[in-house]
């Protein structure tokens, strides 16, 4: 076998590696004969390495499409002139004269306020130096129609019904003076109030407060005691005369020509009947107080007080 043969156990040179024979003379047999091929020069050893990359023939490109419309991504246009602010309100749209008014009127309200909250304070608190001191300008501005009243409020609260009543001595047109019966002034309120879901505060109020004025400035004789003794019994004869000029049963008794010459006021006093349960046994026989004739001046007998 010499150098030149093509078999698998040829040799290419005395160091030459054995390289495997293609695969078109393995599959020949072996009694087939081969063509005399020319030698040619030896192949050059070749050891295996990284492949170089591909490199990609140049593409032209193609242009790309965005996805975002045309209209987002153009330049921004100038901004106009900002819209104007919201129109201002209450007390900022007037002008400043009527400003500085409000703010003035406001400032007098305020003020007035806190002062009656301080004169109310000094009236309900306990004796101190202050209510020693200005304790008649603080009555002045209290009595009598932000008087305080804290019974609702006390340890043992009233148990007693009480009823206001008055009669009148009434002149009629031949000169006579006619007395009237007594009229039940306070169960009269008590009627207009029963069922009525917004009672009006004179219905409530007026009678009893006017009696309680009375009896807290008038000893048990029935005498005044200081200045304001005198003015609640103006102020209870008052309500006498106009709740009468009032009262149809008094017109009608006298022939609504008489005039009121004077009034007499008196209570009924009754204890609360304790309930069935209760074991406390209170008398229920009512007492009275009288008080003497008062005389109506005329204008007030004349519908002056109206």
């Amino acid at each position: 076998m010499d150098a030149y043969d093509e078999g698998s156990n040829a040799r290419h040179g005395p160091d030459a590696p054995r390289r495997p024979a293609p695969p078109a003379q393995r599959s020949a047999p072996a009694d087939s004969a081969a063509p005399d091929a020319s030698p040619g020069p030896p192949e050059p050893d070749v050891h295996p390495g990284p492949e170089p990359a591909p490199v990609a023939s140049p593409v032209p490109s193609e242009p790309v499409v965005s996805a975002v419309p045309s209209a987002q991504v153009a330049s921004p246009a100038p901004r106009g002139p900002l819209p104007p602010g919201e129109p201002r309100s209450g007390i900022a749209a007037l002008s400043p004269r009527y400003q500085v008014g409000v703010a003035l009127a406001l400032a007098v309200v305020a003020i007035g306020v806190c002062v009656h909250i301080g004169m109310t304070f000094l009236h309900v608190a306990p004796p101190n130096t202050v209510t020693r001191t200005h304790g008649e300008a603080v009555d002045d501005w209290i009595y009598p129609e932000f008087e305080q009243n804290w019974k609702l409020f006390a340890p043992n609260p009233l148990q007693q019904n009480i009823s206001i009543q008055v009669r009148a001595g009434v002149r009629g047109p031949d000169g006579m003076t006619q007395t009237t019966g007594w009229y039940d002034l306070s169960a009269e309120d008590g009627r207009a109030i029963d069922g009525n879901l917004l009672p009006s505060h004179t219905q409530q109020n007026e009678l009893r407060r006017a009696w309680d004025f009375f009896v807290a400035t008038h000893d048990s004789e029935n005498r005044p005691v200081g200045l304001r003794g005198s003015l609640s019994e103006s102020y209870l004869r008052r309500i006498m005369v106009l709740r009468l000029g009032r009262d149809d049963a008094v017109r009608a008794a006298t022939g609504s020509t008489g005039v009121i010459e004077r009034v007499q006021v008196r209570s009924r006093t009754s204890n609360v009947p304790p309930p069935e349960w209760s074991r406390e046994k209170v008398s229920t026989t009512p007492s009275y107080r009288e008080l003497p004739w008062w005389r109506v001046p005329q204008d007030e007998a004349r519908g002056g007080v109206r």
